[in-house]
């Protein structure tokens, strides 16, 4: 059908003239629907751009940028009863709603921001429930239902695997589908995926912990046998299992096609500013999750149930299961907007229309077959699909400098909190939280501010990859930091012999004469911190007879403890529950850099999604997502955090006996900690080097062309309309 020349606001011509909606259906020549009255009023008697009224109320339908259509009988509605209907060239609704119930007052939603907010919100939750209570009350989950550390590192896989298994068939069929629907049955998937990891909370007995007062004192400790040490309660393990199945099934259409439904519904120029926004939510989530589990596992598992051991000790668990009902609950509120968005919003076309190809040209122009508008709605199409992106280098390159940020990124935040403790000799809880606050303005700022870098120069994917390439460089020159390491906090029969000597040979011995009548199992671990500076493995070890009535700071005080030296201070012959404060006077400088190393993996992140998005077709860019995210997983996010584990795990003293069988680690050695970190670091920045040099090195951007909405006046908010308006200025983004 013509579309008349003079209808686009860009051109500076309007209807001044309103139409009646009351008048029979107009000549083929003319709009369907309104584009001078928006709800009765006026709106093109001042020509406005991007679709403002003359109020600064953005106009969801932006009428004056939208093909023009002839309306059926069916489409003609009375606006002042049901509201306008926004219909696109195809015939498809453009209203925001669910079924027929579309309500004026939601239309005010139906924007890219309105999106953006929801989908920030759904990134949010993952993030907080997915990498932040998890990871946060892992531990007291393995306590409360008897789990092995296998078996927990099975729950935490079970996420990955999800992926994994529904990426290619989410992205696939998703991407050239609703997106909104997919994404809202996503996000209330997930939503389930959360309350069912809450339910072994509610469908097992009470929690009985040894609460006697005198337990881990020298003559009082005791152990259960290790016969009875096993419990039925370790099948609760598939009920986890399935809970985290449920969320990576919900959160695989949220990266994928939530990025390409922002990307594909506001100006080329913005959508890394709307995506790095989008990411920031995701990584604010994590550092929530940090800070709000970390204060939920404060609070007793058996909420309003008063029991007389405080949080520090080892048979303490806590409310796990609080946040994972809250993020349930949000999770399955915030899916019934995102279900109501249509499958394009309006004024979205104007953008497809004016939006510059910059994919990688294969040389033997296969890739123009994913321009074709039938390609990639049928199964037949998808090896083709695969194809075409496993002959493009550049996409390659990319992903596999993806996985290599990835597995730093899953290493850091699984064990970052663990560095942290170790190194400054922190409680678990407080290198948790310590580790957030870190978190919150380096991983979220740099986010950010890799998106609003590609905006502000306005570059195209040969200068994104080579900002990406800058930002690896500049944190593989920071991660030379740990080099530098905390000395280790001296403990008894662990880094020195109980008489201050070193321990012959590096062998642990932790029984001394002082304790030699105590019977102290190695099995109760709770490090206890004497009056002369030296930490003991437990108050029985410590030579401990009497605990305190009242706590000092909040801490248990041990008196009467055989192995403290009296001598060094008056008084002394004391010890106080937990770790020795440590006084390392590199603390400041470790920190810091690792904020610089943590600020510039992040900021890469989003210019390197952006540099994807652009290097492949138009209808390839959600599929593109998926198999980056299948290679992501699959070489960083899965294996990352094995090959940080098992290369920490060569730095440990002290690891804990269960009944003969060798369990977690409790003491590590600070400067092999370093030393294993700086190499892992070092070759997986390396790797993510070369990657993005290959990178840039092989992209080949289209032929420069002087077609119209191929220059960047285009990209700053000329219409696809150029030709037809030589004399007029380009208009400005507002």
């Amino acid at each position: 059908m013509a579309m008349p020349q003079n209808s686009t606001r860009e051109n500076g011509f309007c209807f001044t003239q309103p139409l009646d909606f009351s008048c029979p259906s107009p000549g083929p020549g003319v709009a369907g629907r309104p584009l001078g009255v928006l709800g009765g009023r006026d709106t093109c008697s001042t020509p406005l751009s991007n679709g403002l009224t003359p109020s600064g109320a953005p106009s969801p339908s932006d009428s004056c940028a939208q093909p023009l259509c002839t309306p059926t009988p069916a489409e003609e509605e009375t606006p002042l009863q049901e509201g306008i209907k926004y219909i696109s060239a195809e015939g498809e609704e453009l209203a925001c709603g669910w079924g027929g119930f579309t309500p004026g007052c939601l239309q005010l939603c139906n924007t890219s921001k309105g999106v953006l907010f929801f989908l920030c919100v759904a990134s949010f939750l993952q993030g907080m429930t997915v990498n932040g209570f998890i990871n946060t009350v892992i531990t007291s989950i393995e306590r409360r239902f008897d789990l092995r550390s296998y078996q927990s590192g099975l729950i935490a896989s079970s996420y990955d695997i999800a992926a994994c298994v529904c990426l290619t068939f989410v992205s696939y069929f998703g991407g050239n589908g609703h997106k909104p629907r997919w994404l809202g049955w996503g996000v209330l998937v997930m939503g389930l995926g959360s309350l069912l990891f809450a339910l072994p909370h509610f469908t097992t007995g009470r929690y009985e912990a040894r609460s006697a007062a005198q337990v881990g004192v020298c003559g009082g400790n005791q152990s259960l046998p290790c016969s009875q040490a096993a419990s039925s309660l370790s099948g609760y393990r598939f009920v986890f299992m399935l809970g985290q199945f449920l969320h990576g099934m919900g959160a695989t259409p949220l990266y994928t096609l939530g990025v390409t439904y922002l990307d594909e519904n506001v100006k080329t120029n913005y959508s890394p500013v709307y995506i790095a926004v989008f990411y920031t939510a995701a990584i604010l989530g994590p550092a929530a999750g940090y800070l709000v589990g970390g204060m939920f596992l404060n609070i007793y598992t058996e909420i309003g149930r008063e029991i007389d051991i405080a949080p520090e000790n080892t048979l303490w668990v806590g409310a796990w299961w609080i946040g994972f009902l809250g993020a349930g609950a949000a999770s399955l509120l915030i899916s019934i907007p995102i279900l109501g968005y249509p499958q394009r919003l309006p004024g979205s076309q104007r953008y497809i229309v004016m939006r510059v190809s910059e994919a990688h040209q294969l040389k033997d122009g296969s890739h123009k077959k994913a321009s074709d508008p039938d390609f990639g709605k049928t199964v037949k199409d998808l090896p083709r699909s695969v194809l075409l992106l496993l002959k493009n280098p550049t996409f390659i390159f990319l992903c596999l400098a993806g996985a290599t940020e990835a597995t730093l990124i899953a290493g850091m935040s699984t064990f970052g909190p663990k560095f942290l403790e170790s190194q400054f000799s922190l409680s678990a809880s407080e290198a948790a939280t310590f580790f957030g606050y870190l978190v919150v303005p380096a991983g979220g700022g740099g986010t950010f501010l890799g998106g609003f870098l590609v905006n502000k120069f306005k570059l195209r994917c040969s200068g994104i990859i080579k900002l990406c390439l800058l930002c690896t460089v500049s944190s593989l020159l920071a991660i030379f930091v740990f080099f530098i390491h905390c000395p280790n906090m001296p403990m008894a029969g662990v880094t020195q012999m109980y008489n201050g000597s070193a321990l012959p040979g590096g062998h642990l011995n932790l029984t001394a004469a002082c304790n030699a009548q105590c019977g102290c199992l190695q099995e109760t671990y709770s490090p206890v911190c004497g009056t002369d500076g030296i930490m003991y493995y437990s108050p029985c070890h410590a030579g401990c007879r009497r605990v305190a009535e009242t706590l000092r700071n909040g801490k248990k005080v041990y008196h009467e403890c055989s192995c403290v030296d009296k001598a060094f201070l008056p008084g002394s012959g004391k010890a106080e529950a937990g770790k020795c404060t440590s006084s390392c006077a590199k603390k400041p400088l470790l920190l810091c850099f690792m904020f610089v190393v943590i600020l510039f993996t992040f900021l890469s992140s989003i210019p390197a999604l952006t540099a994807t998005l652009r290097c492949v077709s138009d209808r390839q860019r959600s599929f593109a997502l998926g198999i980056q995210w299948i290679v992501v997983r699959t070489l960083g996010g899965i294996p990352g955090p094995i090959a940080f584990g098992s290369m920490i795990d060569k730095s440990c003293l002290l690891w804990q006996d269960q009944c003969g069988e060798q369990g977690s680690c409790y003491v590590y050695q600070n400067s092999a900690m370093s030393r294993y970190t700086l190499v892992a670091g070092l070759v997986y920045k390396v790797l993510g080097t070369t990657f993005f040099v290959v990178a840039c090195l092989l992209y080949k951007p289209p032929p420069l062309e002087s077609a119209p909405g191929s220059s960047d006046a285009s990209e700053n908010g000329t219409s696809d309309l150029q030709e037809h308006k030589p004399s007029l200025p380009a208009e400005e983004d507002l």
